[in-house]
């Protein structure tokens, strides 16, 4: 195989994305789904997910809130439909959280946050293990982090705690995995372009009570590299991570940040 051709993912490829009708999720899925591979995303938002299936023929989905165990097993019920068996699991799912300080944030608001960017990681992996184990394709878990997950991040809490525990169970299941040859990797987005990151500057904001366009200053100080990644980026790395040139990579942090220094 031509070197080249070894940084692509296998055309064929059955990949799996959580929260793929949109933002990050939703590159990805275009991204693999060019490259040739079979592509089966879950999303919430069902507007969301009809109009991804609409724009990108050949695309198959379910509808589902990745923190409902219930609504996990509708999507296996998908993957087998659609793909048969399963070669990645794209880990996606994940909200911004309550932006406040901690005694102002309420349990509700926690127990959500952790449903949501943790349980439901588990909640796939769980289900998706056995296909991977049975996959003969240089079969790959992705888990979505975030910087979040290697720096602390005042009044963001309950997002930064999820982001850290997906780095320990990210290594956790290398080591589990590795022996039965599925890797596990880790993707940590740093500051990401977009209508989700815009919300997070006005809400840390208005918290810290100064205006957006200077929370937004702050945020691109921070960065070494003086921008923000896109979404582009982060769809890029996973296409890597699920190439035969990533076959020696498991157990990694990657942050596709621009190099955040701190939050």
């Amino acid at each position: 195989m031509a070197l080249h051709e070894s940084l692509r993912p296998a055309p064929g490829l059955r990949v799996l994305i959580t929260a793929g009708a949109g933002g990050i999720g939703a590159a990805i899925a275009r991204a693999f789904h060019a490259a040739g591979a079979q592509v089966h995303v879950c999303d919430i938002d069902r507007l969301a997910l009809d109009r991804l299936l609409t724009e990108s023929p050949g695309l198959t989905g379910t509808p589902a809130d990745a923190s409902v165990p219930s609504d996990v097993d509708a999507v296996f019920e998908g993957v087998r439909h659609h793909l048969g068996g399963l070669d990645v699991l794209v880990n996606n799912a994940g909200i911004a959280g309550p932006t406040a300080a901690i005694e102002d944030i309420d349990a509700a608001a926690w127990e959500r946050t952790l449903a949501v960017n943790l349980d439901s990681q588990f909640h796939f992996a769980r289900r998706a293990v056995p296909l991977l184990k049975a996959s003969g394709a240089n079969p790959s878990l992705i888990a979505m982090g975030s910087v979040a997950g290697r720096l602390g991040y005042a009044y963001r809490t309950p997002y930064a705690a999820s982001k850290w525990a997906i780095v320990g169970m990210t290594r956790s299941l290398a080591i589990e995995l590795g022996p039965q040859g599925v890797r596990v990797n880790a993707i940590l987005p740093g500051v990401v372009e977009g209508a989700r990151m815009d919300g997070v500057i006005a809400a840390r904001a208005s918290a810290l009570d100064i205006s957006p366009q200077a929370m937004r200053q702050q945020y691109l100080d921070k960065i070494s590299l003086r921008r923000m990644v896109t979404a582009d980026d982060v769809a890029a790395t996973a296409l890597f991570l699920s190439s035969p040139g990533a076959r020696n990579l498991t157990g990694q942090v990657i942050s596709v940040d621009g190099n955040v220094e701190y939050l």
